[in-house]
């Protein structure tokens, strides 16, 4: 599968495991996880092009892009954070780096530097770890991103959480302005 068709691909998982699961008929436990084998044959039906998608075409799609949206273990599957829906998800909250990121329209950022940054329609806040990620982010949101910092460790040290995805994604809870910062 090239790499177009993995990115379409992506975007379905992430829609199906993040956003609603209950359009393709599917039912995720309390974790997140929904049976590998259900899951496929609601992706088959989902659309003609992909009634042939395998086991390896998903597992493909880890290995194909730095961010890893996705998890199989076990004969599940489950998206790895940024879910819309209810997915407690067990991670356990652990010391962040000094600082983190996160990229937003120019709009939002007024908002959130004086708000906070709240997962809005998302469970958690998501954080870049360089600003190279937040940038890509931001990007989704504007032409013309802003980014911000999080002085994670010292709102860490005031009882914020935040926890680990993967090199590249961190997740808060929340995080008050008095820990945020325009870059730039």
């Amino acid at each position: 599968m090239d790499k177009k068709h993995l990115r379409d691909l992506s975007r379905l998982v992430s829609h199906a495991l993040r956003h609603e699961p209950a359009a393709y008929g599917l039912k995720l436990d309390v974790d997140g996880w929904v049976a590998l084998d259900a899951f496929i044959a609601a992706v088959r039906a989902s659309d003609a092009r992909w009634r042939d998608v395998t086991t390896a075409d998903l597992e493909a799609i880890g290995s194909a892009f730095e961010k890893k949206r996705h998890e199989i273990s076990a004969g599940r599957i489950r998206a790895a954070y940024g879910h819309s829906v209810d997915a407690a998800i067990d991670r356990p909250a652990i010391e962040p780096p000094p600082r983190l990121y996160h990229g937003t329209s120019p709009e939002a950022a007024e908002a959130i530097l004086s708000e906070g940054l709240r997962p809005m329609e998302r469970t958690h806040v998501h954080l870049s770890i360089d600003l190279t990620g937040a940038r890509e982010v931001g990007l989704r949101k504007s032409s013309t991103p802003v980014l911000l910092g999080v002085r994670a460790r010292d709102a860490h040290a005031q009882g914020h959480r935040f926890y680990r995805v993967d090199g590249r994604v961190w997740l808060a809870d929340a995080v008050p302005p008095a820990f945020l910062d325009r870059m730039g």
